[in-house]
């Protein structure tokens, strides 16, 4: 499957993905980006996230794995936090996030994670049927800046 870095000219087609992923989450609602602001953030001076994309037999974008580096003080090793993995579901089957997946576990000589919602058995089935597992005992949380 080819998977190749997103650059600056992948920036629609991202926010589309992310829109789409919203969609299938049924969480539209809380998609607010900036366009221009996402942009900046991933293809900026200083980026702080990545993009690999996940192409069909035609060139033409079917997926996506938006993720950070984080750092593991147990291992004592760079990671990667998976903020998104997402394959439009006309292209889903094929390998695309399993590639996805794939690449990012190359990039890395730590951890992995992500996280996924509870009632996406698809999704759990697939992580699991890579050999991931839930992390037992541990609940997230999050703390969100208001809106500038």
């Amino acid at each position: 499957m080819p998977i190749r870095d997103a650059v600056p000219a992948d920036l629609a087609t991202i926010a589309g993905l992310i829109r789409a992923l919203a969609d299938y989450e049924d969480l539209s609602d809380e998609v607010v980006f900036d366009e221009d602001d996402l942009g900046r953030h991933l293809f900026g001076a200083t980026p702080v996230a990545a993009v690999l994309l996940a192409t069909d037999d035609h060139d033409d974008v079917v997926g996506m794995a938006l993720w950070h580096a984080t750092f593991s003080t147990f291992l004592g090793r760079p990671g990667i936090w998976l903020e998104d993995l997402f394959v439009r579901p006309e292209a889903r089957g094929n390998g695309h996030g399993r590639a996805l997946l794939e690449a990012l576990m190359q990039r890395t000589p730590g951890r992995l994670e992500w996280a996924v919602l509870d009632w996406n058995q698809p999704s759990i089935e697939f992580y699991e049927r890579l050999g991931a597992r839930p992390v037992a005992g541990w609940t997230r949380y999050r703390w969100t800046a208001a809106p500038a």
